[in-house]
């Protein structure tokens, strides 16, 4: 009976500890402005904080190859998603380092390397396709102990970023209208009827609006999204038509109104390789820009799509805002910033990284 009694005594006065303990935040994690996935120079990839000079704060292990995650907006968290076509999600103790909680996407379905969390932290949403058809798919996610709740559509075919908006009460997913086979080479298997289209659901699902490319541009798919805000999204796009045809990669949507795309001339366009990988609005909003790695070239342009600046670097993908400008990285280990026509080195580390900057 005694044992029982300080059993339980001693179990109230923990939790009574417990209570009055600070909550971790980000400053726990050594304040990282930004998330990325990279891959180490012996082969293995992680999951890295960086601060706003380029600095490391945290350097965490992934079984696997990444592609983007997910920031918690309040506690030092994170979920890493593996490269499309993976099947797992890790949330990750970003103070700590321990894996808190594997996530594995449905039978049938794979993750599409994305996600995002509601504005209080307490939903995770993550984009998946279904094997056999390629419809999309929204996954919904209590974050307590990262438990599925359920799903709905995304509205399209081979949804790949998911975004919410500042409102925080809209999600924007792109579609990007792709059937991929699961074979190692990702075959594209409805080329002729691709139909992307940028999408704007409720958090429970419902659809408000949806924005399609004209006929011409079917083949154009729609793949990253940054959000400024006023609610403009923009949108960076991969050409999957005609080599010769050199079509816009870059474009900005405001529901209710009509979508504006930078279309560049020839001479400039030629240069992208009709592929954009990351795209960021400025610390500012005032600007916009497109990383394109297989050109070697960052652009960026004015809210109206226009007056394009080119900035030349080598495997340039990963993007973020930046207080002034933009916050960038390459596959050579660069961390960088860019201002208007300059580029300047901030640090670089021994690993190469990939696609994408997630801003805390």
């Amino acid at each position: 009976m005694v044992t029982d009694l300080a059993t339980r005594r001693g179990f109230i006065a923990s939790l009574l500890v417990t209570a009055t303990l600070p909550a971790m935040t980000w400053a726990d994690a050594g304040s990282p402005a930004y998330l990325a996935a990279a891959k180490e120079r012996d082969g293995t990839f992680s999951l890295i904080g960086l601060t706003a000079q380029g600095a490391q704060t945290f350097a965490l292990p992934l079984p696997a190859r990444g592609h983007a995650g997910a920031a918690h907006p309040i506690k030092p968290e994170a979920v890493a998603f593996a490269r499309r076509p993976g099947t797992f999600a890790l949330a990750i103790d970003c103070v700590s380092g321990r894996i808190m909680h594997h996530l594995e996407a449905p039978s049938g379905r794979h993750f599409s390397g994305h996600g995002s969390y509601s504005a209080d932290g307490r939903i995770l949403f993550t984009s998946e396709v279904e094997n056999k058809s390629g419809a999309g798919k929204i996954g919904v996610w209590n974050t307590d102990h990262y438990t599925r709740r359920g799903c709905f559509s995304s509205g399209g075919i081979g949804p790949h970023e998911i975004l919410r908006l500042t409102d925080g009460a809209t999600l924007a997913v792109a579609n990007g209208g792709i059937i991929a086979a699961l074979d190692d080479d990702r075959s594209k298997l409805n080329i002729d009827t691709m139909a992307p289209n940028l999408t704007y659901l409720t958090l429970e699902g419902a659809l408000l609006e949806q924005m399609s490319l004209p006929k011409a541009l079917h083949q154009n798919s729609i793949r990253h999204l940054a959000a400024a805000p006023d609610g403009t999204v923009a949108f960076a796009m991969q050409w999957e038509g005609d080599p010769v045809v050199l079509p816009p990669l870059m474009g900005l949507h405001k529901r209710g109104n009509a979508v504006t795309l930078a279309a560049l001339p020839d001479h400039l366009a030629f240069g992208l390789r009709n592929y954009a990988a990351s795209i960021a609005f400025d610390g500012q909003g005032a600007r916009v820009a497109i990383t394109c790695p297989k050109g070697g070239r960052l652009v960026h342009f004015d809210r109206n799509a226009r007056d394009p600046i080119f900035i030349e670097r080598r495997d340039i993908c990963g993007l973020s805002s930046a207080q002034h400008g933009f916050f960038t990285t390459d596959g050579l280990g660069g961390v960088l910033r860019a201002q208007g026509s300059d580029l300047s080195p901030l640090a670089a580390h021994p690993r190469a990284w990939d696609n994408h900057l997630i801003r805390i």
